[in-house]
């Protein structure tokens, strides 16, 4: 049983389970009965997605102290009380249940996922 971090909409890999969108937005362009199908998402859960403003950041970044200055602010919206409680279910499911959290970037190194990936592990998590 474990969370893994995958790229939403490449194709899902063999015991990935339930695959969780931390997305601020649906795909664009696509159905909505095509999310799953097309291996986007099985559950839509922005909760954990970084607000418009702190998205903004991590795009427009292109120094280190520019994505540094992402990862503070996301970090904070992660701790705040509502994201702290979902961080921490997700850790104590990936103990008994699979199942995998995305986002659409194609570079997980500048991508909030590879801070969701920190945040799990530092909760506990067994992250694949």
């Amino acid at each position: 049983m474990a969370v893994r971090i995958v790229r939403l909409g490449t194709p899902r890999g063999r015991g990935e389970g339930t695959r969780i969108g931390t997305v601020r937005r649906p795909p664009r362009g696509v159905p909505k009965e095509r999310f799953a199908k097309d291996d986007w998402y099985d559950v839509w859960f922005p909760n954990l997605a970084p607000s418009l403003e702190v998205m903004k950041l991590a795009l427009k970044a292109s120094t280190e102290s520019q994505w540094n200055a992402f990862v503070r602010k996301y970090k904070a919206q992660m701790a705040r009380p509502d994201a702290r409680h979902d961080l921490e279910l997700l850790a104590v499911l990936s103990h008994s249940a699979d199942f995998s959290v995305g986002c659409y970037c194609e570079d997980e190194s500048h991508c909030h996922r590879s801070i969701l990936r920190q945040l799990l592990i530092e909760l506990g998590a067994n992250v694949e």
